[in-house]
């Protein structure tokens, strides 16, 4: 049984970016969802492909992605 569950995730993002809000003392902040998205994506990619041995079509079933979706996802993020 696993225990960690997307309030965990969440929770963990939740905290990043409200010390990133802090930090900027003033500054207005640029594409935040972007910056998220990118924070997230590169990672979560990365260990798909590792958990799956390399193997795409695999890492796509486990991220409940189409493969063609995690080829060029993969290629974005410049992941071999």
């Amino acid at each position: 049984m696993n225990t960690f569950n997307d309030n965990e995730i969440a929770s963990c993002l939740r905290k990043s970016i409200e010390a990133y809000l802090k930090d900027l003392d003033g500054e207005r902040p640029c594409s935040i969802y972007e910056m998220v998205i990118r924070s997230v994506e590169r990672p979560l990619f990365e260990l798909a492909m590792e958990y799956a041995g390399g193997n795409q079509t695999k890492a796509a079933e486990l991220l409940g992605i189409n493969r063609n979706t995690l080829r060029n996802r993969l290629a974005k993020q410049r992941i071999k």
